[in-house]
């Protein structure tokens, strides 16, 4: 892309997201409540809250990813682990709190209570369709919480033994509505309702718990299907056609491409290899921190471009290297260059919400966040108390970090390639504030972006990300360092 500085207003250049404040407008807004924040995530896939989980492995991995998608935003499982286990992650999720499980979990009559409570804890379930003989779908009973309080201390005994039978089960067929499913489960006091045909093949279970929850949470990100929708990571190199192959089956809905420096040749070959063989599944690409490098993927075939170079707390590209764009101008150079025709996903530098209502303004569609997600419930990792300050904290590292590098990527390498790639990583590993739950977070930036919506003077956030994007400079203020310390410091 030629000339690319050209077309990026001069408020921009060398400009992030304390270098601003937007004008306030007239709001026509009655209520808060009526704000729509919905926005682009990919070419096709568009989400309620325009959050984003970081693809990382203190980030986002099944708790947090189901959690996101059932309060309407969007995640990506890191790939820092082996592919069948980053598969049984995205199965997990896809299971959760949809209409209809498609495929649940079954045992045989014949297998022991042992085994059913090793299959029940593995797969963090309740209860267990039973079948009659192993693969062939027959439902021969239901295996429940309360069967397996009566089997206490009798583990080598058979399911058959416990479970209840299918003659006093209350099953349905595969078509039945959700309003007439919830009544049957209700007149009933059953918490569960098994989907067969008329030979009583499993066809899928319905639990009152998901069905009530997609009732209580209509704004949750899901497929047609009604499940809810997985993003998963893949890298350039070495396996990743057998991890995207792998994610794909197992139901993910959305694949990131993630590589540190993705303006690249190696990620033009990946992305090239990938498009030969999954022409219609959803990419995100990433990371590049200018137009040229946001034009280059869209060009490439992405879907969506990740934005950001060294701009996140986790990451010590900028300190190490000498290389990235301020974020705010990264953000902008990337919206022109890719004209409106695939979104924005600024990922890092955020620190609070005000950033993430001015990436948006300014061009970005989605944020993908990192650290401002780590210190909750849903993120992996203990809560532990820090040794001087007495407070409760979690871990958060980025990516390239030499803990990371450690635990997941350093397999292959020998001893002495292994210390030289570990020394060379351009990560770090910090504590973050314990802060509970990520639904309290959530909450609190949907009510800052609403807010941010009415002093736009819109009455939704897409409206308001044109309005600003198409013309920044009649609503932005760049600011002086005196008005920093004004708008910033208390």
């Amino acid at each position: 892309m030629k000339n690319e500085k050209l077309k990026i207003e001069e408020i921009f250049n060398g400009a992030t997201y304390s270098d601003f404040l937007f004008r306030p407008q007239f709001s026509a807004i009655q209520s808060r409540k009526d704000v729509d924040l919905t926005m682009s995530l990919t070419r096709n896939i568009k989400i309620n809250v325009p959050i984003v989980g970081a693809n990382m492995d203190t980030v986002t991995r099944e708790k947090m990813m189901k959690t996101l998608s059932l309060e309407g935003c969007f995640g990506f499982l890191d790939r820092n682990c082996s592919i069948d286990d980053q598969a049984a992650r995205v199965k997990y999720v896809k299971r959760q709190h949809s209409y209809v499980i498609e495929n649940p979990i079954v045992i045989q009559a014949q297998n022991t209570i042992e085994e059913a409570r090793r299959v029940i804890a593995a797969q963090n379930i309740s209860s267990l369709l039973v079948e009659e003989n192993p693969g062939n779908g027959i439902l021969a009973g239901i295996l429940s919480h309360r069967d397996l309080i009566a089997a206490e201390d009798r583990d080598q005994m058979l399911v058959k033994a416990f479970m209840t039978p299918f003659r006093k089960l209350i099953t349905v067929g595969p078509d039945i509505t959700m309003d007439k499913a919830e009544r049957i489960m209700i007149e009933n006091r059953v918490e569960k309702l098994p989907l067969i045909t008329k030979n009583k093949k499993i066809k899928g279970l319905i639990t009152l718990k998901d069905l009530r929850m997609v009732k209580q949470k209509p704004y949750s990100t899901k497929d047609k299907k009604g499940r809810l929708m997985v993003g998963a990571t893949i890298g350039v190199t070495g396996n990743f056609m057998d991890r995207a192959e792998a994610l794909i089956s197992a139901g993910t809905d959305c694949i990131l491409m993630d590589i540190a420096h993705a303006h690249s040749e190696v990620m033009k070959e990946a992305v090239k290899k990938f498009r030969s063989k999954f022409r219609n599944i959803e990419l995100v690409c990433g990371n590049v921190a200018t137009g040229a490098g946001a034009r280059f993927l869209m060009d490439l075939g992405a879907d969506a471009v990740k934005v950001g170079v060294g701009p996140g707390r986790g990451c010590r590209t900028r300190l190490e290297v000498g290389a990235g764009v301020p974020q705010l101008q990264a953000i902008r150079e990337s919206f022109l260059a890719v004209e409106g025709k695939i979104p924005i996903i600024a990922d890092g530098g955020v620190s609070n919400d005000k950033d993430i209502a001015l990436a948006i303004l300014c061009g970005a569609s989605t944020i993908m966040m990192g650290s401002m997600l780590s210190g909750t419930d849903e993120s992996p990792g203990v809560v532990v108390e820090d040794a001087v300050t007495r407070r409760k904290v979690k871990m958060y590292r980025g990516m390239t970090s030499v803990e990371a590098f450690l635990d997941g990527n350093a397999v292959g390498y020998n001893a002495e390639e292994a210390i030289s790639q570990a020394q060379s990583q351009e990560g770090q590993s910090l504590t973050v504030p314990y802060v509970g739950s990520v639904t309290d977070i959530i909450k609190r930036i949907k009510d800052h972006l609403c807010s941010a919506v009415s002093y736009a003077g819109e009455k939704d956030l897409l409206s308001a990300h044109k309005k600003i994007s198409a013309d920044p400079e009649k609503y932005l203020i760049r600011l002086s360092e005196a008005a920093k310390r004004e708008s910033f410091e208390r």
